[in-house]
């Protein structure tokens, strides 16, 4: 059986742009407007209750919290899972891109044409990345067949398992843009397909 994901990733966080990876700032003001507008989209197109039949969510805060949030206001189960926490950028966390610009050009060139190819200093290989990611997709997909999540996470690992849903070479894992409260909705098999779903809400 399949398992419906629609992933939202977090909202505007206090210490504003940059790579945060690990770095577990809260969400600002703006942050939580975005997330619950978010919300209301997906449950405006819905009928007869809850759109989810449970939430599974990063432990960082700019997840958890709204994640906390939403289980009680629909009266659903939640649980945190650090397996789908975003990529840890090592000596660049916290950094903007223009700041790189200064210190390493260079390597945040490498970085955005194959990130597969280049690590940054200290930081998690992209194939650990990607394989932690799967490992808990293939999780849940064994524990949830046949129900219906919403999976709290990080632009990193929505645009992982968006580039697989699409096709995407690895080169072009950086080609695919997720901004702030975006969701989209993919679709697990059992065999660890993913496939991307029109969503109505969106």
């Amino acid at each position: 059986m399949t398992v419906q994901l629609d992933l939202l990733r977090h909202g505007e966080t206090e210490q504003g742009g940059g790579l945060r990876g690990s770095i577990d700032d809260a969400l600002t003001a703006t942050g939580w407007a975005q997330l619950r507008g978010a919300l209301a989209n997906a449950l405006s197109a819905q009928q007869g209750g809850a759109s989810w039949d449970r939430i599974v969510s990063s432990p960082l805060q700019r997840c958890a919290r709204f994640a906390e949030e939403v289980a009680q206001m629909q009266g659903i189960a939640f649980s945190f899972e650090p397996a789908l926490q975003e990529l840890h950028f090592g000596d660049w966390e916290g950094l903007s891109s223009a700041a790189l610009m200064q210190q390493d050009a260079q390597g945040l060139g490498q970085f955005w044409a194959d990130p597969y190819a280049f690590t940054p200093p200290n930081g998690e290989p992209l194939t650990q990345f990607e394989a932690r990611i799967l490992a808990s997709l293939e999780q849940l997909q064994h524990k949830y067949a046949g129900e219906r999540i919403l999976l709290i996470t990080h632009g990193g690992v929505m645009r992982l398992l968006l580039a697989r849903a699409r096709g995407f070479a690895r080169s072009d894992l950086m080609q695919v843009s997720v901004g702030h409260a975006q969701l989209i909705r993919l679709e697990l098999d059992a065999d660890g397909q993913l496939r991307e779903r029109l969503c109505k809400h969106l």
